[in-house]
């Protein structure tokens, strides 16, 4: 059994990971600031399920001696800690560089003075990649395609940052590829597309699937920024912990690598205009926006991950399909309609 730290390891991603590493006894510490909605009840789900087999620290990856403190002894460091909204990014744009920048420069160093000799896994972002606007996007009745890319975008497109949180997650990105080339930390960069699932609280400017099946479930109303017709490949949180289980595994051949994760072509749909079809039968009503806006900065009017290259160095594909993993998502914020409630206000 490994001895594993999760940074952000209360989010949405951090619980769903922190679950199944401790339903196989491993020994995991999460660190987490429970700024995030949902935090605190995700460390209560945790509780419930795993008592003191987990280990808890409340701190903030901007604090180094509360993180390396927190690090002693891990074999693997999950770095999810994050400023997770590009909305955000611009209205507040030291606190993003801050945590996502600086507080994974500390997790690197951290990291790196541990005798442990850590794998390092890091949650990087498609929005590395900027809006890409060399890439020909063609407009149909209902979404944006990509002409020259049916299988997606793979690891091989320049980067090209754009908004403060492209900027700050690609410093991050960039600095975890160097690590592992200067100082030989075996790290793993995870460049994620939309990620979905139980435990995810999700608000306006992020976790938008949720956002907006949530909206619906507790009649709220919904805004839509730009004209809905965006295209994105979505994963089921399911998958996405299998990935992160499998890459260290394979060690030998996923150190020093960056990865694009997300539910691939086979799994691609539009923000609303398409999305919205799908809900109405799911939720038993009828799904409207009521508003829209204009677009966000730096908002790819189609991003899709390209995951051969997962494929054939660890052999990950997912399993959920995308109709089968938002029934479930469906299903759990119904179930959980009052907690989600108390959260999201």
């Amino acid at each position: 059994m490994n001895r594993v730290l999760i940074t952000g390891g209360a989010g949405f991603i951090g619980s769903n990971l922190a679950d199944n590493l401790l339903s196989e006894g491993h020994q995991v510490t999460v660190f987490d600031s429970l700024a995030r909605k949902g935090a605190e009840r995700n460390v209560e789900w945790l509780r419930v399920r795993h008592g003191d087999a987990l280990r808890m620290v409340h701190g903030d990856v901007r604090d180094y001696d509360s993180l390396a403190e927190a690090a002693r002894g891990a074999e693997i460091i999950y770095h999810f800690a994050s400023q997770v909204a590009v909305t955000t990014s611009v209205t507040d744009p030291r606190t993003d560089f801050e945590v996502n920048a600086l507080g994974s420069f500390n997790a690197l160093e951290v990291a790196r003075k541990l005798t442990t000799n850590p794998i390092f896994v890091f949650t990087s972002t498609n929005k590395v990649y900027g809006a890409m606007e060399d890439v020909v996007v063609i407009e149909k009745e209902t979404r944006y395609e990509y002409r020259d890319f049916p299988q997606g975008i793979d690891e091989s497109r320049p980067l090209d940052f754009h908004s403060p949180y492209g900027c700050s997650k690609g410093a991050a990105d960039q600095y975890i590829r160097d690590y592992a080339r200067i100082y030989g930390l075996r790290t793993v960069v995870f460049r994620m597309s939309c990620i979905y699932g139980p435990r995810q609280f999700g608000v306006e400017d992020q976790g938008w699937l949720a956002h907006f099946i949530i909206s619906v479930v507790l009649g709220r109303p919904i805004t839509i920024y730009g004209n809905g017709k965006q295209v994105r490949d979505v994963l089921y949180i399911d998958d996405l912990v299998r990935a992160f289980r499998l890459a260290p595994e394979h060690i030998d051949v996923t150190a020093g690598q960056v990865y694009n994760i997300g539910g691939g072509a086979d799994n691609v749909l539009s923000v609303w205009v398409e999305f919205k079809e799908s809900l109405a039968p799911l939720l038993g009503c009828r799904v409207e926006a009521a508003d829209y806006g204009d677009w966000r900065p730096g908002d790819q009017p189609i991003y899709v991950s390209d995951t051969s290259k997962a494929a054939r160095d660890f052999d990950w594909r997912p399993h959920v399909g995308m109709e089968d993993g938002i029934a479930r998502l469906c299903r759990w914020i119904e179930t959980n309609k009052e907690l989600i409630q108390q959260e999201v206000l």
